[in-house]
């Protein structure tokens, strides 16, 4: 039975929200493994989505690239690290950057075998299910690949500023003012798909070998 487009939107509403809020949570509560506590301490190391929603970035901007078919986009509210109270700041830096892509890659690893569970004849089979995993991995890949891209202050960026020398990372890092335009003009521009579309199709077949489950075709 095809779903109707309200009934798309509630369902996909579940792993978008989850898939952003798991990936903010996950920079603060590294961030306090390594030493830092900041974003601990202002209750942002939370599953509460109502913590890291943004509503533009969080629900706005997710539902309408979902709605027209392309890359799954969009942001929260950014967990505050403050990188000196880091043991080793610049090495440390990457682990905490790192934790939000990762938390990604473990979440549509989740969706996917949910969406083998749903589909066929077994018990679990049921179309709303199907649907509310298909968005989970693409919302979870889509945004593991977007903030890999070494753009700052995406975590890719942080992760290339933290393995870059301290001659080349102070330059680098002074890039960071004019990133997020850079991203939305590669949004508008149709480039940040083409750059993305490569690494999205590795991560999904990294998935479907690890899970075993076969992907739909034109994720």
């Amino acid at each position: 039975m095809e779903l109707l487009s309200l009934e798309r939107i509630a369902l996909a509403a579940i792993p978008i929200i989850l898939a952003i809020t798991v990936h903010e949570a996950a920079h603060g509560y590294v961030a306090r493994m390594f030493g830092d506590g900041t974003a601990w301490m202002l209750g942002r190391v939370t599953l509460n989505p109502l913590k890291h929603i943004d509503p533009v970035g969080t629900v706005l901007v997710p539902f309408a690239t979902l709605w027209l078919g392309g890359f799954l986009f969009g942001w929260a509210k950014p967990v505050p690290v403050n990188f000196g109270n880091l043991r080793h700041p610049k090495r440390d830096m990457l682990w905490v950057a790192a934790a939000g892509p990762g938390s990604n890659f473990v979440m549509a690893l989740a969706w996917a075998m949910v969406l083998g569970l749903a589909s066929g004849g077994g018990p679990f089979s049921s179309a709303g299910l199907q649907y509310m995993s298909v968005v989970g991995v693409v919302i979870n890949v889509s945004l593991m690949v977007l903030n890999l891209l070494p753009i700052l202050p995406l975590d890719g960026g942080r992760i290339a500023l933290s393995l870059l020398p301290r001659s080349l990372a102070i330059p680098y890092s002074n890039t960071e003012r004019f990133g997020f335009i850079l991203v939305i003009v590669l949004l508008v521009t149709g480039a940040l798909g083409v750059a993305m579309r490569p690494l999205f199709g590795l991560a999904v077949t990294a998935i479907e070998a690890i899970t075993g489950v076969d992907l739909p075709g034109g994720l």
